[in-house]
């Protein structure tokens, strides 16, 4: 089977849902990234990055491939290395069968990203299919086109150290069911993120977890220097990782009006506008904040975590209301 290359919006959902549908068990990008209950916030001071808090809009890397296809009954294999070589044959042995590898990578050492948007982010999934001329054919999930890339390069971006090390990591898909119970599977995984989203037990994930780094940012203290720095990383944490805090509730947006559609649920289209007012409320905290830092007065701290708590409030309406739905499907 010829592998067909589909741009998505986020590395991780979209190399699944590529997979997926090439082994016959078609899912949209947003399917796969709703099912697999990703979409989460987390303010996690212990963890850092460059210096700052690691601040999160979905659940950690991997964990939307392992989740969805537990979900669904997926077999895939994964397999990690140790030396760089071995790791290369394996590959061109699953290319010789023509299998199709999803690996994890880093973004930095990926000679076909533009300069400009190379950055130190060492869980950037993308999918080798063929080689040609002894470059491999990739298909990049944000790219609009497949690229090539030589042996050397993608060895090097496979092995690189840091946090969330891929350590030579690649996927395949080892066996798909023959088809799938979607009420059953939508109910679940909308349950599962009202869980994450407005249940966590500690005040620095989900909805808790927004309105305490509201009350941080209302806090800050050091100097003006320090707080545009602190303020800048999350608007990069939320708008340039992965796909980004509004960006991520945009796509579970698409998948509640899929999932709408297939169930034929207007509660879910309107759960769907709603979590699209969400994204946008993400957005507008972001362009606030960026206003905010290139002006010469002071951070004025409390707009910002104002509107940051406004963008709480949606959240919470939205999740609530999704909640509402659980239990009412629940008993049907």
């Amino acid at each position: 089977m010829t592998f067909q290359h589909t741009q998505s919006a986020h590395c991780e959902s979209g190399a699944i849902s590529a997979l997926l549908t090439h082994h016959g068990l078609p899912i949209s990008e947003p399917m796969a990234f709703g099912l697999s209950n990703a979409l989460a916030f987390a303010y996690i001071p212990i963890v850092k990055l460059a210096g700052q808090p690691l601040i999160a809009y979905r659940l950690p890397p991997r964990f939307i491939i392992k989740n969805l296809c537990k979900r669904l009954g997926v077999q895939v294999g994964f397999h990690t290395f140790k030396d760089p070589l071995r790791a290369a044959n394996a590959l061109d042995d699953l290319l010789a069968a023509n299998t199709p590898v999803g690996l994890q990578t880093s973004v930095y050492y990926l000679p076909y990203f533009p300069e400009e948007m190379r950055f130190h982010f060492n869980a950037h999934n993308l999918l080798v299919y063929g080689k040609q001329d002894k470059n491999y054919l990739v298909s990049d999930p944000i790219f609009e086109e497949p690229v090539q890339i030589a042996p050397r390069d993608l060895n090097k971006a496979r092995f690189v150290r840091g946090p969330l090390a891929p350590k030579g990591l690649m996927y395949t898909i080892e066996s798909v069911p023959q088809q799938l119970d979607y009420p059953r599977l939508i109910h679940d995984a909308i349950r599962k993120n009202v869980k994450v989203m407005t249940g966590a037990p500690l005040p620095i994930i989900g909805v808790r977890g927004i309105r305490y780094l509201a009350g941080k940012i209302e806090r800050l203290k050091g100097t003006d220097q320090e707080q545009r720095l602190f303020l800048g990383h999350i608007v990069r944490m939320q708008e340039e990782i992965g796909t980004g805090g509004a960006g991520f509730r945009f796509i579970y947006a698409s998948f509640l009006q899929e999932a709408a559609n297939i169930l034929g649920d207007q509660a879910l289209a309107d759960a769907s506008e709603n979590m699209t007012a969400v994204g946008d409320g993400w957005r507008e905290f972001a362009l606030l904040v960026a206003k905010q830092c290139k002006r010469d007065q002071p951070i004025n701290r409390q707009v910002l975590a104002d509107k940051l708590r406004a963008c709480a409030e949606q959240e919470n309406a939205a999740w609530q209301g999704l909640k509402g739905w659980v239990q009412a499907t629940a008993k049907r």
